[in-house]
Order: structure tokens, then sequence, then C-alpha cells
């Protein structure tokens, strides 16, 4: 049995196709379903059980699935993962207190634990963008969602007993299939899509530092079908990996610019960009340039592929936002 928090989110319900792809079905989905269109990513994927995020933490429901169910890995990507949520005590509660508990349930029961962590740690980036542990300590997030992941790295790396494998893993920009009930947290490339077919046209921020140009801003952009093989293989494959905190993005940092011309080249559209106002509430804490460091996933899978970023955008456009099923399900 596999464990996926987050179920129904945007990388939760690509694990679940993936695990699916791989002929696993035995799998507890947790989340709050709540009143948006995210149930949707769970329709045409294979599972045994969901159990509310709330239900579940609860030490009896805890005890009863590890107890009764013989778990091998479990991925937990349930969180808040707003870089503009305002209430800290939330944060603090579904974020932090929700994985140390997931963490030691993994410990105690000796299950293989992959948990989100994030790039937004990195803050600014100046203390550059190395997972190494003994950099963690130093960094400086901009935002609260940020500071919650930096909170449970610095936790998880001071646990003498662990889980005999564990991966915070810190995404970049994640993009592709099954993020659309994030709102204005989607991807600039499921942005782009719609604003380009509305309107001909796509926005994008302004720059407010000199060293970047007008959509110049730079990023890590990762495509989600990328991360999910990655995550699988750090559970699944034996390796010499060491436990512990590891970036999972390219390595190469591109455009917003490059990001939307490639969104246009997928639709078969004529480039056209609009440079806007960036909202005040968000200039001092938006980050100009992040890049992961990938030496240590590389040394643990040395042959493993990124799709580039026309490639991945490519596929996102044409195989999902296209067609009339985006979402990436077991029943296509």
């Amino acid at each position: 049995m596999y464990i996926v928090t987050g179920a129904a989110g945007f990388i939760g319900s690509c694990i679940i196709k993936s695990l699916n792809d791989k002929g696993i079905t035995d799998i507890i989905c947790i989340d709050r379903l709540e009143d948006d269109d995210k149930w949707l990513n769970l329709r045409g994927l294979y599972y045994s059980e969901y159990i509310h995020a709330d239900e579940f933490i609860q030490s009896d429901v805890l005890y009863s699935v590890f107890e009764e169910c013989e778990i091998k890995a479990v991925y937990h990507m349930g969180a808040c993962s707003s870089t503009t949520e305002r209430d800290v005590d939330y944060l603090m509660y579904n974020n932090v207190d929700y994985t140390k508990i997931i963490f030691s349930m993994c410990t105690e029961y000796n299950v293989p634990l992959v948990y989100a962590s994030s790039a937004a740690t990195y803050g600014a980036g100046e203390n550059g963008y190395n997972d190494s542990h003994d950099s963690v300590d130093k960094l400086m997030p901009l935002n609260a969602y940020g500071y919650s992941k930096q909170l449970v790295d610095e936790w998880a790396l001071k646990q003498n007993d662990t889980p005999p494998k564990w991966y915070g893993v810190k995404f970049f920009n994640v993009y592709g299939p099954n993020e659309y009930h994030k709102g204005n947290m989607k991807s600039v490339v499921a942005q782009a899509f719609n604003q380009i077919n509305d309107t001909g046209k796509m926005k994008l921020f302004k720059s407010y530092k000199d060293k970047y140009a007008d959509g110049g801003q730079l990023r890590d952009f990762v495509y989600v079908k990328d991360c999910v093989n990655a995550m699988l293989a750090l559970t699944h494959e034996d390796h010499s990996g060491k436990n512990g905190i590891i970036n999972l993005g390219t390595g190469v940092a591109r455009s917003f610019k490059d990001l939307v011309s490639a969104s246009f080249k997928a639709m078969g559209k004529e480039e056209n960009i609009e440079f806007i106002e960036m909202p005040e509430a968000l200039r001092d804490q938006y980050q100009y340039y992040t890049e992961a460091k990938t030496d240590k996933l590389l040394n643990i899978f040395p042959d493993f592929k990124f799709h580039s970023l026309e490639e991945g955008v490519e596929d996102y456009v044409k195989n999902h936002l296209a067609c009339d099923d985006q979402r990436l399900n077991s029943r296509r």
C-alpha cells in the first residue's frame, strides 16, 4: 500500500497516475477536497481509499492505517502551496506540524518518505541554490510559505531517528497537467494558454531591477512529469544516495519571456507580450532568479533526463491544455 497526501492536488495526482502506470492501485489518498474542482484530478485514477486530511492525522486513524496496511512508501505532497498566504498559524499547522507527524510515523514504521519542500526556502538566492545540508540553516525565505518549508527541513535534519529512506524535495517552478484548480498560483504556461486564447496576447510583470529586462526574470522551470519520475526513482530504485534535502529542478534558469515564447510557438500563434506593473505587495518578496544546483540528484541518477523548456511546454500544450480532457489520468 502507498500513501499520497495532497492526492487530489497538482503533484500528488500526477504521482498516483505514475503509480497506476506501473500497475499499482493499492493507494490511500489523503486530501481536503473542499469546494473547488481539484476532485477532478482524482477522476480517472485508480486507488483503494480516500481519507480526509483532518481525519487521517488523528492518532487512532494514523495508527490503524500504519498497523493494518503494509505501507511501502509515503509521498507527502499535502500542504498550503500559496506563496501569498498570510495566515502563518495555518501554515504552521498545515505545513509544519502535519509534516512532522508524517515523518515520525514513517520513522516508527520504517517506511520510505518523500515530502515536498520548496525552492522558496532559498529566498532571494543570496546564499545560492545549493542543497547541501550545511547551507540549510543559512537560508532566508522571503515569504511565510517558504519559511514553513524551511522549518521542516531544519527539523528533519536534526532528527537522530529517521525513515529508512527520506527526501525533502525542493521543487523549483513546476508546471504541467492537473494544476488547473490553483487559480492565480497556476504556472505561467497554463495562464498563458488561457490568456492567449482569450485575448491574443500574454501579460508579464515588468522588472524592477536594472540587471533584468522586462520578462527577463529567471526561473528554473521543471515539468511535473520529470518531478514525479525523480521521486519514484528515489523510493523504488536501488541507489546509494544519502537521505536528506534534495533539489528538484533542471539546473537551467530560463526567462519568463522564453517560457511564454515557447507557449506561443506550441499553440501555433504569433508572439504578442505586454509588460505590466507588478503589484506592490509582491515586489519585496519576488525572486528574480532561481536555478537548482542538481549535482546531488545527478550523482544518484547520472542518466536522468529532464525535458527542455521547449519540450515540456510543447507536450503540456499539445497533449493536455489543447485537449478536451486536459488532465493526466489513467482512463484517457
